[in-house]
């Protein structure tokens, strides 16, 4: 039988991870009495942790939500998790998280046992951003968390747009928060324009109070992450699409791929192949950019994208006509 410590650890990493456990279901997974159950759910009240008792022929138990913050407890691998997690946010330019975030993580390292804090400050991890020309946009943490919290309670959200606030506040489902590029977005269902839209979340400043709820449509993709990619793939913002877009086939791997590309959409068609949808201001620079990645390419469409690569190929021909070998 574990230790007391160690038992009470693993017991609430169970209750954390679902709704209701059995009171027999947790001994069998701990290998424990159910007396002994009994008595370290009483430990862990007597903690702070709201365990709730659940009705039932084997009688269960319920972690909820507490007037007070107990002492938290983590596993190795949840505190390494929380770690990366936070160094991630400290080191991202434009989170609007990052000053918060070191001084959480500076506040758990001073709280963690010597044996795992040692571990801990082996563990040094930057978020490195692609190049970008475009300013960082903090976001204010308040309008983040109460953007969010409309979302989650499915509550109508107003909110002035932008520095004009002359303009009627917009009225929106706010459907999901997202980051993209190091900005934050809000997808929301807008009313008035009776359309979905992408907003940055530094540009909204919400009006209250909120609501009334509604009832969440569904996205016209068969995710988040499909959607967003759709609506930032064009011109890397929500303005609108390249004027030239184009999909090729590479013989490079997917994850490879992903490493050198910032607006396109990559697809894994085999373990060494991938598809790679991608735009420009125009075709011949689109060319370039998809030549860039040293591989053999097979162009899909259209055909203004297979010309480009004709036009390229005799002016490159043309530039090493009658230079010597070297």
């Amino acid at each position: 039988m574990p230790k007391t410590s160690a038992r009470l650890l693993a017991l609430l990493s169970l209750l954390q991870t679902r709704r209701d456990w059995s009171g027999t279901v947790l001994a069998d997974r701990l290998d424990i009495s159910l007396r002994t159950v009994r008595r370290d759910v009483d430990r862990l009240r007597e903690l702070g942790y709201p365990i709730a008792a659940v009705k039932g022929p084997d009688g269960g138990y319920r972690l909820g939500a507490g007037t007070e913050l107990p002492p938290l407890l983590f596993d190795d691998d949840q505190a390494v998790a929380l770690t990366i997690a936070l160094q991630t946010t400290a080191t991202t330019l434009g989170s609007g998280l990052a000053e918060a975030a070191e001084r959480a993580l500076n506040t758990i390292r001073q709280v963690m046992p010597s044996r795992l804090r040692h571990r801990i400050a082996a563990l040094d991890v930057t978020a490195v951003q692609r190049p970008t020309t475009r300013p960082a946009a903090p976001v204010d943490t308040g309008v983040l968390l109460t953007v969010s919290a409309a979302a989650r309670a499915q509550e109508i959200l107003r909110f002035d747009y932008g520095s004009d606030d002359t303009k009627p506040p917009r009225r929106t489902e706010p459907h999901h928060v997202v980051t993209w590029d190091g900005r934050w977005y809000l997808i929301a269902w807008d009313l008035d324009r009776n359309d979905w839209r992408t907003f940055r979340i530094d540009r909204i400043n919400p009006r209250t109070p909120h609501g009334p709820r509604f009832q969440p449509r569904a996205l016209p993709a068969t995710d988040v992450a499909t959607y967003v990619t759709g609506v930032f793939r064009g011109s890397g913002d929500a303005s609108g699409n390249w004027p030239c877009q184009g999909t090729v086939l590479l013989d490079l791997p997917a994850a490879t791929v992903a490493l050198y590309t910032r607006d396109g959409v990559v697809e894994p068609i085999t373990p060494d192949r991938c598809r790679l949808t991608q735009g420009s201001w125009s075709w011949t620079s689109l060319a370039a950019t998809i030549a860039r990645y040293d591989a053999d390419i097979e162009v899909i469409g259209p055909d203004e994208l297979t010309d480009a690569f004709v036009h390229l190929a005799r002016r490159f021909t043309r530039t090493t006509t009658g230079r010597p070998r070297s």
